[in-house]
């Protein structure tokens, strides 16, 4: 794969920093975003490779969708452009200022990032953007509403780029995780499959060489999407209540 180029937001930690790393590891020339650049330069330093560092706040959509132009500029190009920006804040009570954070970073901030990576693979007229979604943007949650509903629009969000550039040599790939031993999850008592970031990261670049166009990670959760598409209300609101009571939840 040398001389393949490609950008990963988000990279500072968990499935982002473990993709980064992947892609290093497979001789990528790599550009790495992230709010906390600190933390992108101790990568760099423990890799020992050169990489291109950009300190971007996605919730500041005008600013960080001309760094991520420019980045690209400085990169001479690139194949891959990667988003795994994103929060999840848990919500017990009625606050306004979770929700508004976490729409300000997986939906405007998501929007911007991906809306900026299209226009330039058209103009290139090949490229890949990969958007890291998740499992729980199939159904609602009541910890954490605007994270389950802000996954759910960048699922439908990334279908409608698919269909805007059908005929095209650019490719769109959904990832879709479960659970991964990530700061995220720390709060969630009830956890099964729960998968490292190194192996996540293992099976999203898997995605990646094969264009996949929706991939969960790891593979069996696409067994529970079926059942989350199909399953009653009422038996989902049951089963949300036991595992509620179970995590403390409201």
């Amino acid at each position: 794969m040398s001389g393949k180029k490609a950008i990963v937001i988000g990279a500072s930690t968990g499935i982002g920093k473990a993709v980064a790393k992947l892609f290093v590891e497979k001789g990528y020339e790599v550009g790495l975003a992230s709010r906390r650049v600190e933390l992108l330069k101790e990568l760099q330093i423990a890799l020992s490779t050169k990489m291109h560092i950009l300190q971007l706040d996605v919730t500041d959509y005008e600013k960080s969708a001309k760094s991520l132009q420019e980045l690209i500029r400085k990169m001479d190009g690139v194949d891959i452009i990667v988003i795994n920006s994103g929060i999840r804040i848990p919500n017990k009570d009625f606050d306004l200022d979770p929700e508004m954070d976490t729409i300000a970073t997986n939906v405007v901030g998501f929007v911007a990032m991906a809306n900026t990576a299209m226009k330039y693979f058209m103009e290139k007229k090949s490229g890949q953007l990969v958007g890291i979604s998740s499992i729980a943007g199939l159904r609602g949650s009541g910890n954490s509403p605007s994270y389950n509903a802000s996954k759910a629009f960048v699922i439908n969000y990334m279908e409608g780029l698919r269909q805007k550039i059908l005929g095209t040599k650019i490719h769109v790939t959904d990832i879709r995780p479960g659970f991964v031993e990530t700061d995220m999850i720390k709060d969630v008592k009830t956890k099964f499959w729960v998968a490292s970031p190194d192996e996540a990261a293992k099976q999203i670049y898997t995605a990646i060489l094969n264009k996949k166009k929706v991939a969960y990670v790891t593979k069996r959760w696409f067994l529970i999407s079926l059942c989350a598409r199909i399953i009653p209300r009422k038996l989902y609101a049951v089963i949300y209540n036991m595992v509620r009571r179970e995590n403390n939840f409201i």
